[in-house]
């Protein structure tokens, strides 16, 4: 059994610890899906190669985030066919972070890798990063030295992640997105973290334990359009820097130090240039001063609604999914007594009946949870 713990208060003691060395392991691979249908047959294929290579018994673990092309058909020919090959499908889009989620909750190897669809995350970094986690790393995450992307994007996320480290307590590695090889004990750690506005990347940081970097070269998509236009990818960078800093919320109050200093001198030199004999003057810039004010003042409301707007989701208390249809014998075993309700520690829901379906080698069947 690969979950076990112990709760004290606040804090999670993980027990999940096993051989490194060169003993027998097993890999599951999270791969969110998103209108992959083209890229999925390309993936499969190279991760197929090289996991024989490596002589691993793995779970390759496809969570389809609501597709709308033939995405869950194409998995699901797979997962039928290969049992080590599961497909867990939402109900809608619920976005790429909870896809993850999903994933993480749902896998149940020794160490677990999260990688993309569209092989801008190469499988054949596989090798290396199981080389540092038998070394004793936990976490092995993948830095990118160089992005086939527009150069808008490159920009923004260098200045991004460089801003979210220096403003963040946590240190959040630079260049780094979710493909990453976690360790059982992370993993269960992130499984039982509450957040439903969830920035996985930053989460993985967060734990602690023994982390370390592989660097490469990412490379064109290899099929497909792009999922992440600037406008999500900003949309992400705001939850980062909402979930893991409050200098935003500093910010407001320095700026209206500030602000509030500036108008005091004003004051003093308007009384001066009045004792003095002057003309107070300055329509201009009483129109000027106000409109600065107005604009701090909508920029505080603004930084604040963020943050309560983070506040009412937490409080709601919705699943940060829905699980519509499981396909493959690895996901819909018990064997070590883990049921599918284990997606509820990560805020998930699962329908109550969802189409659960083993692979040809075994019987199909409906599974309610």
């Amino acid at each position: 059994m690969h979950r076990r713990g112990l709760d004290v208060g606040n804090v999670y003691m993980d027990e999940a610890k096993h051989s490194r060395g060169d003993a027998p392991v097993t890999l599951s691979i999270v791969v969110p899906v998103l209108n992959e249908e083209d890229a999925i047959p390309m993936l499969v294929h190279r991760l197929r190669a090289l996991l024989e290579s490596l002589s691993v018994d793995y779970q390759l673990l496809f969570v389809d985030d609501g597709s709308t092309d033939r995405t869950h058909e194409v998995v699901t020919e797979y997962a039928l066919d290969d049992p080590r090959i599961g497909l867990v499908s939402f109900s809608r889009n619920f976005g790429h972070q909870a896809a993850v989620s999903a994933g993480l909750a749902f896998a149940t190897g020794h160490v677990v890798c999260v990688m993309d669809a569209d092989l801008q995350d190469p499988p054949e970094l596989l090798t290396e990063m199981l080389v540092q986690w038998r070394a004793g790393y936990d976490v092995v995450y993948a830095t990118r030295t160089v992005r086939a992307d527009s150069w808008l994007k490159r920009t923004f996320a260098r200045v991004f992640y460089r801003m979210l480290r220096s403003l963040s307590d946590t240190p959040i590695p630079t260049d780094a997105a979710d493909f990453c090889l976690m360790d059982r004990r992370v993993v269960n750690v992130m499984n039982r973290l509450p957040e439903r506005n969830r920035y996985v990347r930053g989460l993985r940081a967060w734990t602690g334990f023994r982390q370390t970097a592989v660097a490469f070269e990412r490379p064109r998509r290899a099929a497909g359009e792009a999922k992440y236009s600037f406008a999500r990818s900003l949309r992400l960078g705001v939850d980062g820097v909402t979930a893991f800093s409050k200098a935003p919320l500093r910010l407001s109050i320095w700026i209206g130090l500030a602000t509030s200093m500036l108008s005091f001198v004003l004051v003093l030199l308007t009384i001066l240039s009045k004792l003095t004999g002057g003309t107070v003057e300055g329509w201009a810039s009483t129109i000027v001063t106000v409109l600065f004010i107005g604009g701090v003042q909508l920029l505080s409301i603004g930084i604040l609604g963020e943050y309560l707007g983070r506040i009412y989701d937490e409080v709601k208390q919705r699943p940060s999914f829905v699980v519509a249809d499981i396909v493959g014998s690895a996901l819909i075993s018990d064997d070590d007594g883990r049921t599918l309700g284990i997606v509820r520690q990560t805020g998930a829901m699962v329908a109550d009946a969802p189409r659960a379906r083993a692979s040809r080698a075994g019987a199909e069947r409906t599974d309610s949870v």
